[in-house]
């Protein structure tokens, strides 16, 4: 029996570029992050790896806010 698919994987696939806007996350999650909280886990320092600005937009790869989301999950 093939194994179940990983649901962050499937969020990866479905989205349509290869970075995360902040702003964006509330979608790229489905709802379960907001830009806020992102915005204050940056200022502590943990938010996702590898965060760049395009114009005044913060933004991240898929692969860095997939691995985050990874990180805070619990089961």
């Amino acid at each position: 029996m093939p194994k179940p698919k990983d649901i962050f994987q499937a969020m990866a696939e479905k989205w349509p570029s290869a970075i995360v806007a902040r702003t964006e996350m509330r979608d790229f999650s489905g709802g379960a992050v907001s830009a806020k909280l992102l915005a204050n886990a940056d200022c502590e320092g943990t938010g996702p790896k590898g965060r760049f600005c395009i114009g005044r937009k913060v933004c991240y790869s898929v692969e860095n806010a997939i691995d985050w989301l990874r990180a805070r999950a619990s089961k």
